[in-house]
């Protein structure tokens, strides 16, 4: 996957056949706090200025359909495809993957990455479609590291 930093800035890898975004984070909080955030569906548009909705149980195997503002008319459905507690998220469909990583670096500090890659045979006639994610993933991991710190300023 691309390497990142944890400055909260996106970063771009661009191929003929695929398209990898990355983004990286320190969050002040415990990754009970961040998991809990990432696994409640029907809570993510309340935090995550990003998302429109979630639809479905985000649990291992499960099926969801996301909505994002990238793209508001269209419904993205994906499958959970890893569900590492605390540690590993993983959902996508045939075209990609967007995968979350949980890293404690210290006393209630912890690393979260975000990285999503899509891509396949098919994927140059359709790539100049596809919006760039940058900003969209620092958006998403400003929301997630605000919501997240006042969460645990509170317990």
């Amino acid at each position: 996957m691309t390497t990142v930093s944890s400055n909260g800035k996106a970063v771009t890898t661009k191929k003929t056949f695929s398209r990898e975004t990355a983004v990286s984070i320190d969050i002040k909080a415990d990754r009970s706090i961040i998991w809990a955030l990432l696994t409640n569906a029907n809570d993510f548009p309340r935090w995550n200025s990003s998302v429109i909705s979630i639809d479905g149980l985000i649990a291992p195997g499960e099926k969801i359909k996301l909505k994002s503002t990238l793209d508001p008319k269209r419904e993205f459905k994906l499958k959970v495809k890893e569900f590492d507690s605390e540690n590993r998220l993983a959902w996508g469909d045939a075209m990609g993957n967007r995968v979350y990583t949980l890293k404690s670096i210290g006393n209630t500090l912890t690393n979260f990455t975000m990285e999503e890659k899509i891509g396949g045979p098919l994927f140059p006639l359709f790539a100049k479609m596809i919006p760039p994610f940058d900003k969209a993933f620092e958006q998403y991991a400003t929301d997630l590291k605000n919501e997240a710190e006042i969460i645990s300023k509170t317990k």
